[in-house]
């Protein structure tokens, strides 16, 4: 009689233990899902636009607000403070509650305008056009194009080529505030981004002959090398072929003087030098 509760008394022991173990798993896994809770709901502040900002416009505090943003998902070159981008000038457009980063920004101390819009080692060079010259208005700020200049050469041939490929416009027609990047506006001045050296030819390119930009795509980085196309090609069909290059001697090996051949009258011989 007295195996029965001893018996019984470890069942119960097992039976607690077992439930104790459980309660403590229990227990883990919920403390542990609300710590994680609250850490992905913890935020910083970071700066949106409330507006559109626009290239080379000064920031102010009526076009920013700071909103809650995910500790988790990390903001490289945010901003926590509106008051730090007090004057600051935007360099790219920046959208409706977009975040407003450093790389979005001239440096500080940049005064607003199209120099702020200028990269370091680059200038801003403008050309005239016309409506079908300039891309009949879609040379729009932020836009990529070739340049091809028209022009005689030295005999007075008719030439057509591009000399600057791949140019970035930094405005038009002195006007940076263009609302619909899809409507076309015809303009006669477009301001270009160029390095010293294509300031140069382009400067020449507008003395010699008329002026015409070549809109490309965005994401077309590719340069090809073009030797251009004359009045003679043109009507041909195609462009005019470049000559061909003298083909070059090949050594056959002789080490040595060289003969030279003498003609005196009718009467040829060789002579060799000493």
């Amino acid at each position: 009689m007295s195996a029965m509760p001893k018996n019984k008394a470890l069942l119960f022991l097992m039976v607690s233990l077992i439930v104790s173990f459980f309660t403590v798993w229990a227990a883990v896994r919920w403390v542990n899902r609300q710590v994680a809770a609250r850490v992905t709901h913890q935020t910083v502040n970071v700066v949106v636009a409330t507006m559109p900002v626009m290239a080379g416009e000064p920031l102010n505090a009526r076009m920013l607000k700071t909103i809650g943003w995910p500790v988790r998902e990390p903001l490289v070159g945010g901003f926590s403070d509106t008051g730090q981008l007090n004057s600051r000038v935007a360099i790219d457009d920046i959208a409706i509650g977009e975040p407003v980063l450093e790389s979005h920004l001239a440096p500080q101390g940049s005064k607003a305008g199209l120099g702020a819009l200028i990269a370091s080692g680059k200038r801003g060079m403008s050309v005239h056009v016309t409506d079908v010259t300039g891309v009949a208005g879609f040379a729009l700020p932020g836009t990529r194009v070739d340049v091809l200049v028209s022009f005689q050469d030295e005999q007075n041939r008719m030439v057509s080529r591009i000399i600057l490929q791949d140019i970035r416009v930094l405005a038009v027609a002195q006007d940076m505030s263009v609302k619909d990047d899809t409507k076309a506006k015809v303009v006669n001045v477009v301001t270009l981004e160029v390095g010293p050296e294509q300031a140069e030819t382009l400067d020449l390119a507008k003395a010699l002959g008329a002026l015409s930009l070549v809109l490309r795509n965005q994401s077309d980085k590719q340069y090809v090398v073009t030797a251009g196309v004359r009045k003679s090609g043109l009507l041909l069909g195609s462009p005019a072929p470049l000559p061909s290059p003298k083909p070059h001697k090949v050594f056959s090996g002789h080490v040595g003087p060289v003969p030279i051949e003498l003609i005196r009258g009718t009467v040829r011989a060789s002579v060799s030098p000493q």
